[in-house]
């Protein structure tokens, strides 16, 4: 037995335990309008998510979260996360909060890897870096049908496929994990990260105002609403969701004309 801490740390040896690495994985989502040609057809919103392709093995060619490893000479996670968004993606000054610890012990082929990933909300259309070539913004098409999920990911030139299972954990928490059924083109084990990342998104706007981030500075009720649906994956009832938003909006003397619909008011964020 060590009688001191000073001789505890003199005699320590650090190669008896297993070493790993340590990474982090950012999920960038973004909601954006559908193109539409005509007019007087109300434009839809969708969610979208910011996906790299690999340049290297393992999963060479593959589309995945933009991440990499921890200096850990040097790093905090938060820097780590920041540092390889700009290496990876040309993205700063961005709001990232971590989302979870992905620790299972076959989630990369090359060694034991755990990965904390960092979740942000954007407007896409507000980031003035230009996104590096090996980047871009995939759609997200969503279904869960009781605890049976398809999602597919498309930016125009790729979809990927991915069909899971979603399974409780603990009811009390309302804690779920993921069964990964089908993924035909997401490297590691980021089909199961993203899902999470959905997951806590959908929760965290019942209780936070994260969706204002990815909203101009004025916008309509029922853009506002627009944005909640698709986050949320249902239609919302009018008078119920703007009696639940109206503390948290002013309404402004100006309206938006154009578009073939009445002139609707004008709100933004009430930040005080």
């Amino acid at each position: 037995m060590y009688k001191t801490e000073e001789e505890f740390l003199k005699n320590y040896n650090s190669d008896e335990f297993k070493k790993l690495s340590m990474t982090a994985d950012i999920l960038v989502f973004s909601i954006s309008e559908e193109k539409t040609n005509n007019y007087r057809k109300t434009t839809k919103k969708k969610m979208s998510i910011l996906l790299v392709k690999r340049k290297d093995y393992p999963f060479k060619d593959k589309w995945c979260l933009p991440g990499g490893f921890l200096n850990v000479d040097n790093e905090t996670l938060e820097d780590a996360a920041k540092r390889i968004l700009l290496n990876e993606t040309n993205l700063k000054k961005i709001y990232l909060e971590q989302l979870y610890t992905f620790s299972d012990i076959d989630r990369d082929p090359r060694m034991r890897i755990v990965s904390t990933s960092y979740l942000a909300l954007v407007d896409k259309n507000k980031v003035a870096e230009n996104l590096n070539e090996n980047a871009s913004w995939f759609d997200i098409d969503y279904l869960e049908d009781e605890n049976d999920i398809t999602m597919v990911l498309n930016n125009g030139v790729d979809t990927i496929n991915i069909k899971a299972r979603k399974k409780l954990i603990n009811k009390t928490s309302k804690n779920y994990k993921y069964e990964i059924l089908k993924n035909d083109g997401l490297a590691f084990d980021h089909a199961n990260v993203i899902l999470t990342g959905l997951d806590r998104i959908k929760n965290k706007i019942e209780y936070t105002d994260i969706v204002f981030n990815v909203l101009p500075k004025y916008f309509t009720l029922g853009e506002l609403q627009q944005v909640y649906e698709t986050i949320l994956g249902k239609k919302l009832l009018d008078p119920a969701f703007r009696r639940i938003i109206a503390p948290k909006v002013v309404k402004t003397d100006k309206v938006k004309t154009g578009e073939g619909h009445r002139p609707s008011y004008l709100y933004t964020y009430k930040e005080d």
